[in-house]
């Protein structure tokens, strides 16, 4: 049996139950043009390749590739791509065509890998990903909450965030030290009206690097309290309490600045 590779941050799914429940979520049809990362083991692409017509899987583990290869019986509706998936381009699977992603995210790379997508959601209609559940609650966080933080915020402009249940530890092999959360990630149709994203970034990051400091004092290498106060926020106000939109307006105010 194949052994989980530590550095790949492998966790196999295997309980039947959670499986069925996970495809349902996802509801493939078969026409549609899905993508799964990390199949490992192959317990999400068996059932669904069984429901679709053709399956794409990008996956970095050789042996875990062969594997793949040998339950399938090489069917030529399986294509896997060996690749880093950090470094993969999704734009050349189905070319114009938007893709359904789905996967059980190694959690050591989970976050780089969402804004990887992200620069690519032009071309993903949906994302249906097994992630820790705090990494979930932080992506859906309310401002104003224990959870909300940079995470959300860099997320929210892009793209919207359905949690849909937890997974215990169990149901994997070897079981994670954590709980994990099926969620559903959606593009915007109309993103949130962001000009340049590394204004955005610099703002989200310099709000939130210290967030017991209120706005005066966490933007102020690059907006004063009249800068903040212009686009209708309190500079006595701390990051956690502003909403995505008002990030966008500070950002935007920044991108005036540097003009």
């Amino acid at each position: 049996m194949h052994q989980p590779r530590k550095r790949f941050g492998q966790h196999f799914l295997h309980d039947p139950g959670v499986i069925g429940r996970i495809v349902a979520a996802i509801a493939p049809q078969p026409q549609d043009r899905m993508v799964e990362i990390g199949p490992g083991l192959g317990a999400l692409t068996v059932p669904l390749l069984a429901r679709l017509n053709e399956l794409h899987a990008v996956e970095i583990d050789r042996d875990a590739i062969r594997h793949l290869h040998e339950i399938t019986q090489n069917d030529p509706r399986l294509h896997i791509h060996s690749a880093d998936v950090l470094q993969f381009t999704f734009a050349h699977i189905y070319e114009g065509e938007r893709l359904r992603v789905v996967g059980n995210l190694p959690y050591n790379i989970s976050t780089p890998l969402l804004f990887h997508l992200i620069e690519q959601r032009e071309r993903i209609l949906d994302m249906h990903f097994m992630l820790q559940k705090e990494v979930v609650d932080r992506m859906a966080a309310a401002p104003g909450s224990e959870h909300y933080g940079r995470l959300t915020v860099m997320l929210a402009p892009w793209v919207r965030v359905e949690p849909l249940f937890d997974i215990g530890p169990g149901a994997f092999r070897p079981p994670p030290k954590v709980i994990s959360t099926v969620v559903r990630l959606t593009p915007h149709e109309q993103p949130m009206p962001i000009g340049d994203p590394r204004h955005f970034a610099t703002v989200v990051g310099a709000a939130f690097s210290q967030r017991r400091k209120t706005l005066r004092n966490s933007l102020k290498p690059f907006l004063d309290a009249a800068d903040i106060a212009a686009v209708g926020i309190d500079p006595g106000l701390r990051a956690e309490v502003l909403s995505p939109a008002e990030f966008v307006a500070l950002s935007s105010r920044l991108a005036a600045k540097l003009l």
